[in-house]
């Protein structure tokens, strides 16, 4: 039996196995809104960390990472760094945003948006921004896919089928199950990607260096800038890395996909745990650094850096490990798009269509017209992964961007007064036209600091500035609830 055969047998065979396990999670349970969006709001502890670590943990590390850590060095260490900092801002936000959530129905950030301020156009205009941050993530998942499936099958299977046939499995399993089968996927998810990312993290080093520390060694003579900031990189220097770092935290939760897993909590205090739990998760990515740094030296000069680890892993291991190894990947890239497509196919149905288009529809109409978006929206990010050449890090950065601009009205929303709904709308807009512009017009960065976080900043001075000139007008939840701050 050949080493492809042998490699895509064994991938097939974990994805075949955490589909089962998706479809048996759901088994005596209708599938309506409430069900399908947010598992009936009863996840315990060991659910919501299975479910954010699912959705948080991507693609993105499994080969955008290591794919930075050759191509760029230095710069790529912002993760490590605002994956901190984002958990202790979970710990503080998430809860009040729960209670919210819990008191008023909440299923999406546009509903915490539309409800917290009274106007569903603001909600409607925040759904927008989530769909259109969310479809770029599940392109980086879908490419992600087929880049796994076009290595480890040595190329007898071809990027594009690979992710074609990806885009099929997401669609008819979103479509089937929901939340809760995402969650459950995770449990395999997570055990293989823990078990390949120290594997390939130790074993890469040991096998061509002698070591970690003997890795790095050689890669400090080798390419001693690559190993300091900017690295590899000429603008993406200390400003660079701070405002990302920043940016990122304080999106990182803002994901219209974090708002549904946080919502599926049985209690706030599930959600605090779970915030003092996830970094522990976070060990894992400096293993797949590891390996990242050590294909510098192993396999110099790749075009595509997204690449790097998974050329030298099928060059280090025998067949069955890579296998091993793709099947990980593959459902590192599947159990994320899943609950992003199914994110956003609800935010479309319940917070843009029903409020603004048709106020009578019902529930039931709701949860059929999402589950119809889910393949419009698969098939929507199955082409752009087909036609863009986007790297994996620059699409969640760009998604980072959008979504961040939810966070100054998330969180004044909480924790001031007067923060008004037409401060709040301004901001956003002023927030998001800026990313818009600044991506598109090539200045990311500018100045050497991030876009987005530039954009963040405008947004919370608008909100400041607005709400206070507007104050008298306040929002919705804030005159029915005047306690609202300290929820």
């Amino acid at each position: 039996m050949s080493p492809a055969v042998i490699s895509v047998t064994i991938i097939v065979a974990i994805v075949a196995a955490g589909v089962t396990v998706g479809f048996l999670a759901r088994a005596g349970r209708r599938m309506d809104l409430e069900q399908w969006t947010v598992g009936g709001r009863g996840f315990g502890i060991l659910l919501v960390f299975l479910l954010m670590a699912g959705e948080v943990y991507t693609t993105f590390s499994f080969l955008g990472a290591p794919g930075w850590a050759y191509s760029r060095g230095g710069p790529t260490l912002y993760a490590l760094s605002y994956l901190s900092l984002a958990y202790v801002v979970a710990f503080f936000v998430l809860p009040q945003v729960w209670e919210l959530g819990r008191r008023h129905g909440m299923q999406t950030v546009a509903d915490f948006f539309g409800i917290r301020y009274g106007n569903r156009y603001l909600g409607g205009f925040a759904c927008l921004v989530g769909i259109v941050c969310l479809v770029p993530y599940v392109q980086l998942q879908i490419t992600g896919v087929g880049m796994i499936l076009e290595v480890a099958s040595f190329g007898d299977i071809t990027r594009r089928q690979a992710m074609t046939i990806c885009v099929m499995l997401l669609v008819a399993f979103v479509f089937a199950n929901g939340v809760r089968a995402v969650a459950w996927v995770s449990v395999i998810k997570d055990g293989l990607m823990l078990l390949a990312a120290v594997c390939i993290g130790i074993a890469i080093p040991y096998a061509h260096f002698g070591g970690i520390g003997p890795m790095f060694a050689a890669l400090a003579q080798a390419h001693p800038q690559h190993l300091t900031m900017p690295g590899a990189t000429v603008s993406q220097g200390h400003a660079w890395y701070v405002s990302t770092v920043l940016m990122s935290s304080a999106g990182f939760y803002m994901w219209p996909h974090a708002f549904g897993s946080m919502f599926t909590a049985k209690s706030a205090d599930t959600l605090r745990r779970n915030a003092v739990v996830m970094p522990l998760y976070t060990l894992t990515l400096a293993f797949i650094f590891f390996a990242g740094f050590a294909s510098v030296l192993i396999v110099p000069g790749l075009k595509d850096g997204d690449l790097a680890m998974l050329t030298v892993v099928r060059s280090t291991f025998p067949a069955w490990l890579l296998g091993l190894i793709g099947g990980a990947g593959a459902l590192t890239a599947m159990v994320p798009a899943s609950i992003f497509i199914l994110t956003a196919a609800t935010l479309f149905a319940k917070n843009l269509i029903r409020p603004v288009l048709a106020p009578s529809m019902s529930d039931d109409q709701v949860a059929k017209l999402a589950r119809g978006m889910v393949i419009v929206l698969g098939l929507i990010s199955l082409y752009l992964a087909i036609v863009s050449s986007s790297t994996l890090a620059s699409l969640l950065l760009m998604g980072y961007a959008g979504v961040s601009q939810f966070f100054p009205g998330v969180v004044l929303g909480i924790y001031w007064r007067r923060v008004t709904m037409t401060g709040v709308f301004c901001g956003m807009a002023a927030g998001v036209g800026t990313d818009v512009f600044l991506m598109l017009t090539h200045r990311d960065p500018c100045f050497g600091i991030n876009a987005g976080f530039l954009a963040l900043c405008l947004n919370f001075a608008v909100v400041g500035a607005v709400s206070v000139l507007t104050a008298e007008r306040g929002g919705r939840l804030e005159s029915q609830e005047p306690g609202l701050q300290r929820v």
